[in-house]
């Protein structure tokens, strides 16, 4: 259903980007941000379902600016692989991956008239809490078990756009108690909960939950559809 495009960020840096497109107009847009995987075949998959649902989508290969064309499955050494860069991104002088996520924003909202919403999964779901809190034009943004955003300085910060945020009870990598502190800290950002592990959301992965991916999904298009007045 879509193909990859570049991207050019305000710095000049040209970025990959995976574009999947409704058959018929928007309804809106959403920019999609990668796990640590790159942006494989699963989150492709995730972009095509979006757009099945009626959004133009834009994935941006958030890795880009260390390495190209990451295409990544979930075995232990993917695992490594992918940590490896992500720490590798997140040490990058600011504002690092966020001028290619704000690339993708510009680019969406030019292509679909300035209703843009944002989500992303995993270390795109702290990006996508980034985005919400950091960058322009966003409308709406959906964070799934993003790593480190109920943490200070990350739970601190004030997004400037209506927030959706998942989260599974067994997550081993973001502790309930953490999320609790969260909803203190952010009474106007919508948090759910779910009986999941991390990365419930992903088939491909052995912590994938059926029903806790179909109640999270039916979530994310209600509060898209609500806060994108589409």
């Amino acid at each position: 259903m879509g193909h990859m495009i570049d991207l050019r960020a305000a710095d000049g840096f040209v970025s990959e980007a995976y574009i999947a497109q409704p058959k018929r107009e928007p309804r809106a847009a959403i920019v999609l941000l990668q796990e640590i995987f790159g942006v494989n075949a699963h989150i492709r998959a995730v972009a095509d379902g979006f757009a099945l649902a009626g959004f133009l989508v834009i994935a941006p290969a958030t890795f880009s600016r260390l390495k190209k064309h990451v295409n990544l499955g979930y075995t232990a050494d993917d695992v490594a692989a992918g940590r490896a860069l992500k720490t590798q991104a997140e040490a990058l002088p600011a504002p690092g991956v966020m001028a290619d996520v704000q690339a993708a924003v510009t680019y969406a909202s030019m292509a679909n008239k300035g209703q843009v919403g944002v989500i992303g999964y995993c270390w795109g779901g702290l990006l996508s809490w980034r985005a919400a809190t950091q960058l322009s034009g966003i409308k709406a943004a959906v964070t799934y078990y993003g790593g480190g955003m109920t943490l200070p300085p990350e739970r601190d910060a004030k997004p400037l756009c209506p927030v959706l945020a998942h989260f599974g009870n067994r997550d081993p990598l973001i502790p309930m108690d953490t999320v609790d502190a969260f909803r203190v800290a952010q009474p106007d950002v919508q948090v759910e909960v779910y009986d999941a592990d991390h990365g419930f959301n992903c088939d491909h992965r052995g912590s994938y939950d059926a029903a806790a991916c179909e109640l999270a999904l039916e979530h994310t298009l209600g509060f898209f559809i609500d806060k994108l007045g589409v």
